[in-house]
């Protein structure tokens, strides 16, 4: 039986916080973090530094780049520019980019929305970062990729695209009159009360903005500029945490848009992606989410409409793996009553480098709780130092711990391997978990 949220005990508030604090002890987060349930707010701390030169700490009144949580807003202002009647999400992208190339002839908004029009991202071009070192107008973005060949046709399958949403925002701006940003701010921000939240500028002083950070091998450094017209309509917006939880209660409240486009929202098409959001379960409960990643900033959202719960991590620190999200999961599974370890409080046992060597080998990685992830990928398992060590393709060498004779973990990141064997005895496939997601893999060495 589903265990559901009532109230959550003292014990298991400061079980929340003793999870997160472990992270922050190994470096791996700073940031805000924001938990609520019914109006109720379970957890509202600061972690770590806003800014590291001054030490000035974060809050919930700090400021973060929100990456790919922007495209939700995206799509809710495309939702609202359909309920006024400007246009239909089922509309072909051509009837307003009369001049559009012949490949887009089948492509319409929806496609945009979920990332299935075929489009190639452009954020995935070999020469993106020369592209993106200085501003760019919607127009440059869209030439830059206009004509390139579609990846698939158009509704047949999935791809993470921010091509998409850079002609969402175009969209928004040609039927509506106003830029992207305003129309955000005085559509959305304003009526919502969201009053520390907006378009991210570099020039603009904001009070109460968070620098981004990221881990290099030499420790922290200040991220590298991105001028905010490259994310764009896809990923330029900042918030806090307050202003997060405001959305959250507006948008799953209906005071928005209408139930009616709020289903359309958060109905999945492909994978779990429906409009500018991913919706799937979550051990059992349903869940409505988005991650965001930018220069700097690692953001993370999830709500389950059954009990009303709301969690919020942004972090202005990039580390290995997706952080956020796997402090926001562990949160949720703390909520529904399940323990969690995190890595610091995994217990390393003791095995000969000879007991390792059947683990040797790689193995086909296939997702399986699928948030933006399509593509199969290969996992290279070895023994390096007396430990075993694992490695995903263009990834960076992981090296694992045993916590039993078939189970290893990572301290950095957050990753844990199961083995399993043949009826032969032979190890034949594994069960990869990261930052709250599962993956299989079948040896195929």
């Amino acid at each position: 039986m589903k265990h559901r949220v009532s109230v959550v005990s003292k014990e298991y508030a400061s079980r929340m916080k003793q999870v997160v604090q472990s992270y922050v002890e190994d470096k791996q987060f700073m940031g805000s973090i924001l938990v609520a349930q019914k109006g109720q707010v379970l957890l509202d701390e600061g972690y770590g530094f806003a800014n590291l030169e001054w030490q000035i700490p974060n809050s919930s009144m700090t400021k973060f780049r929100l990456g790919s949580l922007t495209k939700q807003f995206t799509a809710v202002a495309i939702l609202l520019l359909e309920e006024q009647g400007t246009l239909k999400i089922t509309d072909l992208l051509n009837q307003y980019i009369p001049d559009a190339p012949s490949a887009w002839n089948e492509v319409t908004i929806f496609h945009l929305l979920n990332h299935t029009s075929g489009i190639p991202n452009y954020t995935k071009f070999p020469d993106f970062a020369a592209f993106a070192s200085s501003a760019k107008t919607p127009e440059q973005q869209i030439a830059y990729f206009r004509d390139k060949p579609l990846k698939f046709e158009p509704g047949s399958d999935f791809e993470y695209n921010n091509s998409a949403y850079v002609l969402l925002g175009y969209l928004i701006e040609k039927l509506s009159g106003q830029s992207y940003q305003d129309f955000i701010v005085q559509k959305i921000f304003k009526p919502l009360e969201m009053n520390d939240s907006g378009y991210d500028s570099h020039s603009e002083i904001l009070l109460h903005r968070a620098s981004g950070y990221e881990i290099t091998p030499n420790g922290l450094r200040n991220t590298g500029y991105l001028d905010m017209s490259i994310p764009y309509a896809a990923g330029s917006l900042y918030s806090t945490t307050q202003d997060l939880l405001r959305w959250h209660e507006k948008l799953f409240g209906g005071k928005i848009i209408s139930p009616q486009s709020l289903n359309k929202m958060i109905q999945p098409f492909k994978n779990t992606y429906g409009l500018g959001v991913s919706t799937l379960s979550v051990d059992g409960h349903k869940a409505i989410t988005h991650g965001g990643a930018i220069s700097g900033f690692n953001t993370f959202m999830i709500y389950f409409p059954e009990d009303k719960l709301t969690i919020i991590v942004l972090a202005n620190l990039i580390a290995l793996g997706f952080v956020p999200q796997s402090i926001g999961l562990n949160i949720a599974e703390l909520v529904y009553n399940k323990s969690v370890t995190p890595p610091s409080e995994r217990k390393e046992i003791v095995l000969l480098p000879e007991a390792l060597t059947k683990f040797i080998g790689s193995y086909t990685i296939t997702p399986v709780n699928i948030y933006y992830k399509t593509q199969t990928s290969t996992l290279v398992i070895y023994v390096e130092n007396d430990h075993l060590t694992a490695q995903i393709e263009n990834q960076s060498k992981v090296q694992l711990f045993p916590e039993s004779e078939t189970k290893f973990f990572s301290k950095i990141p957050d990753v844990q391997i199961e083995f399993f064997k043949d009826k032969q005895g032979k190890v034949s496939q594994l069960t990869l978990h990261q930052d709250g997601e599962e993956s299989t893999g079948m040896k195929i060495l």
